[in-house]
């Protein structure tokens, strides 16, 4: 008989040795659970006795609408390791109360392989490409740092070299490790350079120790990255402009920016590498632009980049509701500001820049209205002038930065 005052649902994480390495606790759960559900090689572990096994099935989502009707009974998930670091846990959260699950996390990749190097955890950035784009490791890809990555399989270590290779890495130093705390631990060391493991287990983490390259191009999370780190055809929100955009922007772990006239993504892009887990919409009509977009979403690690086609602002209805706003052209279009303002979210941030009398006359009105700030930035490079050099202005751009309150 199930005890409702207790969770019906336990993930319990479980190592490569098995249930021998379990707290007694969970294997108190094992012990006492009536459904068990995890990985072939979970189910492995277990006693052999007729309680019911439901394998993880590809894709998830069927398998936790299984689970979710099975409410009344003793249900037992494996996992590896730490559920909530990359794990089901995190998905089962937001489908059941946190009151009918138990959380047992067991010892995580992350921590066995610092462990096993000897890398201060807090010092290091832990990611997944499980299920996730290799491009998501650029902006993880600066000089000295540290990174522990969770691979999708194993050609994953090969793709991780290739790419640092790419980037003017190649000296970095890797450490593949698998079968952690298990009898077949083992540990493959190398340069990215002359990365040539071939026989990995699809279960594996490395480690990468970052060395750059004299000629690395640096391009760092904070705003503000070189012009020439984008592919664009001139219609972009130029190094300075941007920097003092983002600012006004404010990115935050999680929330939802649309780049509206987006031209070549290059806010969008930065909004998403300045903060975790930051989304973002890039809206643009013209298709070789939107292509551009893509491309540089892929080269500066923000591949999971949104891109919607059309014209604004009839494009941006159907759109899920933004934490910011950023109109980088066509601010004069009849009801454009007025239709971003009203989608926003309450506390959002609306910023709009504009180059012509047209864009800067709807600015000022806005701003009349309904308050915010509106900022003049001129910006001049030096440049070759004959045989001297001299000062070349760009256009002065009016910015607006407001707060829905």
């Amino acid at each position: 008989m199930l005890d409702e005052t207790k969770p019906w649902l336990s993930i319990v994480g479980i190592g490569e040795d098995g249930l021998a390495g379990l707290t007694a606790p969970a294997r108190a759960l094992v012990d006492d659970a009536q459904v068990f559900v995890g990985g072939e090689r979970h189910l492995a572990m277990l006693p052999r006795d007729d309680r019911e096994r439901l394998a993880w099935p590809s894709p998830l989502s069927a398998l936790l609408d299984e689970i979710e009707s099975r409410r009344g009974t003793r249900v037992c998930v494996l996992a590896s390791g730490d559920p909530l670091w990359y794990g089901v846990g995190v998905s089962l959260l937001k489908r059941i109360r946190r009151s009918e699950i138990a959380i047992l996390p067991g010892r995580s990749a992350f921590t066995l392989s610092a462990a096993r190097i000897g890398w201060p955890l807090a010092e290091i950035d832990c990611l997944t490409l499980h299920g996730r784009p290799l491009a998501m490791l650029h902006p993880y890809i600066q000089p000295n740092a540290k990174l522990l990555i969770l691979s999708e399989d194993a050609a994953t270590p090969a793709a991780v070299a290739a790419l640092l290779t790419e980037r003017g890495y190649g000296e970095s130093h890797m450490t593949l490790l698998e079968h952690l705390d298990g009898e077949k631990e083992r540990c493959v060391e190398g340069t990215a350079v002359t990365w040539s493991a071939n026989d990995v287990a699809d279960l594996n983490t490395i480690a990468v120790d970052c060395i750059a390259a004299p000629d690395a191009p640096l391009l760092p999370r904070t705003p503000g990255l070189p012009d020439a780190a984008f592919r664009h055809d001139g219609q972009m929100t130029k190094r300075e402009v941007r920097a003092a955009t983002l600012s006004a922007l404010m990115p935050v772990a999680g929330q939802l920016l649309w780049d509206v006239g987006a031209g070549c993504g290059s806010v969008a892009v930065e909004w998403m590498r300045a903060a975790p887990r930051a989304r973002a919409v890039a809206v643009e009509r013209k298709a070789e632009r939107r292509a551009l977009i893509a491309e540089n979403a892929e080269s500066l690690g923000a591949p999971l980049l949104q891109i919607a086609a059309g014209e604004a602002p009839e494009a941006l209805y159907g759109l899920e509701a933004p934490d910011a706003v950023f109109i980088g052209g066509g601010v004069s279009n009849p009801g454009l500001i007025e239709v971003c303002w009203t989608k926003l979210k309450p506390g959002g941030r609306l910023v709009a820049n504009a180059v012509t009398l047209e864009g800067e006359a709807v600015l000022l009105d806005w701003q009349k209205q309904h308050g915010g700030s509106l900022t003049r930035i001129a910006v001049s490079r030096a440049e070759p002038v004959g045989p001297f050099r001299g000062w070349r202005p760009m256009m002065p751009v009016t910015q607006y930065a407001g707060v829905k309150t």
